[in-house]
This record gives structure tokens, sequence and C-alpha cells, in this order.
């Protein structure tokens, strides 16, 4: 039997790099799945044409320049391009699954943008714009994880890392986090990153059924 919504949830979890989002937004799809609900996976870069390019940026595959600066303005305009396709697209379009009653739940959305893809304020305030008009989810999640067990992660698991997976980088953007977290105003939850994948689960699934009230344990 499928567990019917009037109106699907868009789920979103956010976290440095060697966090766990992938992992968990796994375990929370297949945990809807379980329990009858129609649940759809997904993440950004997105797997369409535009986030494929993000994807090939990331890993070197593009030619890029040198200027770190405006690499970063470069990808800010390729993960809003992306965003939009992957938000608005008539086939699987995040928009249309939440209308249709869908779980969409997703790794990594607006907030990524706002830590990774900027060096000063300007930069800043250049992002917060290109992403000003897309929606917000339902709730996010920000697995809680230190710097050095993220990296040492990283450097145990993923034989090839993309331009964002050093100490340095990683350090800015949980700053960044910090930062924009504070400032953050739609549903909200933290997740301790330390735990392992089934610990942390747990407290997922505790979080969803507090926050969105919809009773899953049901």
């Amino acid at each position: 039997m499928v567990n019917e919504l009037e109106r699907g949830l868009f789920i979103v979890f956010e976290a440095i790099d060697g966090s766990g989002t992938s992992t968990q937004a796994r375990l929370l799809h297949d945990y809807f799945v379980q329990k009858g609900y129609r649940a759809y996976l997904t993440e950004e870069p997105s797997p369409g044409p535009i986030g494929n390019m993000v994807r090939w940026a990331l890993t070197r595959r593009l030619t890029m320049t040198g200027d770190k600066k405006r690499n970063d303005r470069q990808l800010a305009f390729l993960y809003a391009a992306d965003r939009h396709d992957h938000l608005y697209n008539e086939v699987d379009g995040i928009m249309k699954k939440v209308k249709e009653g869908w779980v969409v739940i997703c790794t990594r959305y607006l907030l990524s943008s706002m830590v990774y893809n900027w060096n000063d304020e300007r930069e800043l305030a250049f992002v917060k714009h290109l992403n000003s008009e897309f929606p917000l989810p339902d709730l996010t999640i920000f697995l809680d994880c230190p710097v050095d067990v993220c990296l040492q992660r990283l450097n145990e698991g993923r034989p090839v890392q993309d331009i964002y997976e050093n100490y340095d980088k990683l350090k800015k953007v949980r700053e960044n986090y910090d930062r924009i977290l504070a400032e953050y105003t739609a549903p909200l939850c933290y997740v301790n990153g330390t735990l392992n994948k089934i610990e942390q689960n747990q407290q997922v699934v505790q979080v969803v059924e507090k926050i969105l009230g919809i009773g899953i344990d049901g």
C-alpha cells in the first residue's frame, strides 16, 4: 500500500565534504520507501546535462583558468543554471515531484552555493542574488562533523578528489556554513556527523518525524 501525501516534501542534506550526506540521504530514502511513501533521491550537482558540466569542472575535466575567483564565479553560474533545471524540468523536476506527492530527498542545495562559491562579501551578495528566487526546502538536515574527521574519510575513501576537498577549503566552507546557518530561517536541524551511519540515520528519522510531523513510524 502506498501512503499518499496531499503535497510532497522536499528534504535537503547539507554538510562539508566527507560528512556522509549521500549515505544518509540514501538511508532516509530507503526508510520512506519501506514505510510505503513514494520517495525520490537526487543530488546537486544534478544528474542532468548542466549538472554533468559542473562535475567535469569540479574534477578539472574542463579547461578552466587558474584564477580561483573567476572559477568560483563560473561555478556559481553553473550551479544556479543546474538548480533551475533540477527544480523545474518537466520530466523529473523537484517541484513536479513534490506537487505529485513524492518525498524528494536531495544531497546539497541552496546552502552549498552560499558556502562554496564566494571569497568576499561582494561575491556572496552575487551568489545570494543568483539564488534568491529558488524555493526553500521543507527541512534542511545539517550533518555536523569536524573538518579533520571529514578529511580523513575523504583520504581513505576517494581515490580522486575534487577541487574543494582539501583542508584549507573545507575549513573555510565550515566557517561559511556556521555563518549562513546562523541566519537561516527555514526549518533546520543538526545531526551528529561523527556517529556511525546507523546511529546518524536514527537521529535523522527522529528529526523528520518530529519536525515534519507525518508519523512515518506509524
